[in-house]
């Protein structure tokens, strides 16, 4: 079994408390055909550098169906910036149009194999893994981006065409583990094409 999910698997089950003062689980998002969760976090150029994209891909999709959930699964021990109150700051300052969730133990992002932040993971109405990878291919500097990876993919889903592209290697700074220094990476984790 790989490291990372792969499309045609299904999404594996959490409950995490999120910066409203929520917890959620994967059926909380039952009523939206289609999901998108993503392992990202507070202070990654990756993430921040491209924050105004995935808005914009959010917003797009909305109204098709389509909910994202932000997921940050950095040890605040590792990357104090990633603690939850700086989540819950950042969530008052940016009101980005998804839900933010901390994975503190780290558990899903064992569970869902996420590499990097951002790592996006799109699933279909029957919450089957349709596109795992990068949002963009040039998240820490969007001037000089010229494909939307996670635009084209959820265009095609949402269209009810075949994904194109399913998987990309995701861009970006690596998940910050509880215990391991700043740069440690599981050695099971690779790239994935």
């Amino acid at each position: 079994m790989s490291y990372t999910l792969k499309p045609g698997q299904k999404a594996i089950d959490f409950r995490l408390p999120a910066t409203d003062g929520r917890e959620y689980s994967l059926s909380d998002f039952d009523k939206y055909p289609y999901l998108v969760l993503f392992f990202t976090c507070n202070h990654c150029p990756y993430v921040t550098g491209s924050d105004e994209v995935t808005r914009a891909t959010a917003e797009k999709f909305r109204d098709r169906g389509v909910v994202f959930a932000g997921i940050n699964s950095n040890s605040e021990n590792t990357y104090e910036e990633d603690s939850f109150p700086n989540m819950v700051r950042r969530m008052k300052q940016h009101n980005f149009p998804w839900k933010y969730l901390h994975d503190r133990e780290q558990t899903v992002v064992k569970a869902y194999g996420g590499l990097r932040t951002p790592h996006f993971f799109v699933f279909n109405a029957e919450r089957i893994l349709v596109y795992t990878g990068r949002g963009v291919d040039s998240p820490r500097d969007i001037s000089r981006m010229t494909v939307n990876d996670l635009d084209r993919a959820l265009e095609e889903l949402t269209s009810g065409r075949e994904i194109s592209v399913p998987v990309t290697n995701p861009i970006g700074c690596n998940i910050k583990w509880e215990g391991m220094n700043a740069k440690w990476m599981p050695p099971e984790a690779c790239d994935l094409v």
